[in-house]
């Protein structure tokens, strides 16, 4: 019987993320499990912009060559996250009369308010963007909210919907597909990287009740918010771990190889006060967090995310992190960690996250069939992907 495998590429500033994936059935259950993983150093990328084309592609075979070698299969199609600091979200709202004489909603009506939304948009957000993803958050019929999952069925003269639009930049989107595919890997699917991960990190009860998920890279750090099971809002900033490496090198005049042990607990070569480095590490992450709490106010949601702030990536690592959000945030805070599927070669550390939810969308017929996305991404002509329905976990 054929094995049902996926990959899922990750393609960050620092490092690209390379998992292989099984769909198994274990104890009447469907299982995710990871069967192979593969590492290398990114080069050619800053901020998540590709800025040289032919280093990418080698590192990104360099990855490839890792997860067939541990996973004993080999790799030519793969979904793909898409990252860096062009990745943003925008909301919009629109309505529409009811076409049907009956008033009752079908999906050319759905289909129809969600393309006046679409084009509502300032074309000045858009310009040099393209929408990767368009999520329904809610809809109302003559100005009651609707409770379920669609109005599809119902009843009524005007149908409202409010979405949310995750755009990336096109020129980036468009050279990533084109060195991926020097690489020889066929893209199946792009997905915006923070709600990749989100797959793998949260629950169901912790996106109901409202969380935020924090990716903190080495030169960018993303964001994701959920509230009732689906993301409301998204942004990257162009500030990461490495920041507070260069400041910890600076402050304390060591390399930065030391800086960097030192920055996650690690003992350095030489002494130095301990209050110093508290300092240095405290005012980064200040304005990293900063930024967060900018982001939750600007959407109306600082100290209003029950579920509290989960932190992963590279950075989750930084010393104390966990106790600095809780207190700059006042949010219950959370260092994630991988909460889905099994592992038989690594990849259960946070690190690995967007790439294993790049698979568990892949090899979850349900995940797709729940997923609130439309994907847009076109390649050659064609649509990657089509409508993908409502969102749940």
């Amino acid at each position: 019987m054929a094995r049902n495998v996926t990959a899922g590429i990750d393609i960050g500033t620092s490092q690209i993320k390379v998992v292989v994936a099984e769909l198994v059935r274990e104890n009447g259950k469907n299982i995710t499990r990871v069967i192979g993983t593969g590492l290398s150093e990114s080069r050619g990328l800053r901020h998540g912009y590709i800025i040289n084309g032919e280093d990418v592609t080698q590192s990104i075979r360099n990855a490839i060559k890792l997860a067939e070698k541990t996973s004993g299969i080999k790799i030519n199609k793969a979904f793909v996250s898409v990252g860096g600091i062009g990745l943003s979200s925008i909301s919009s709202s629109a309505s529409a009369i009811i076409s049907r004489a009956d008033l009752q909603i079908t999906e050319l009506d759905i289909e129809k308010v969600s393309r006046m939304c679409e084009e509502s948009l300032p074309t000045n957000l858009l310009q040099n963007n393209r929408i990767l993803h368009s999520i329904p958050l809610s809809y109302k019929i003559d100005g009651k909210p609707v409770l379920a999952k669609t109005p599809l069925g119902m009843k009524g003269t005007k149908l409202e919907v409010k979405m949310l639009f995750i755009v990336c930049l096109d020129p980036h989107l468009n050279d990533l597909l084109e060195k991926i595919d020097e690489a020889g890997i066929d893209v199946i699917d792009c997905l915006a990287a923070p709600i990749a991960s989100s797959f793998v990190t949260l629950t169901k009860q912790q996106k109901m009740a409202g969380c935020v998920l924090a990716n903190i890279g080495s030169e960018t750090m993303s964001i994701v918010v959920f509230e009732n099971n689906i993301p409301i809002s998204l942004e990257v900033f162009p500030i990461g771990s490495t920041d507070i490496t260069n400041d910890i090198a600076l402050g304390l005049k060591i390399p930065l190889e030391e800086a960097e042990n030192v920055k996650i607990g690690g003992l350095g070569s030489t002494s130095f006060p301990k209050k110093k480095l508290d300092e240095i590490i405290s005012a980064r992450l200040a304005d990293m967090f900063e930024l967060i709490e900018n982001h939750l106010k600007k959407i109306g949601r600082n100290g209003l995310l029950p579920a509290g702030i989960f932190i992963i990536g590279g950075g989750a690592g930084i010393n104390a992190i966990e106790d600095f959000a809780k207190n700059f945030l006042k949010l219950p805070s959370r260092i994630g960690s991988v909460v889905a599927g099994e592992s038989k070669n690594g990849g259960k550390d946070s690190i690995w996250a967007v790439a294993y939810g790049l698979c568990t969308l892949g090899l979850s017929k349900e995940e797709k069939n729940n997923l609130g996305l439309r994907n847009t991404v076109n390649k050659g002509g064609q649509k990657i992907v089509n409508w993908l329905k409502q969102f749940l976990p």
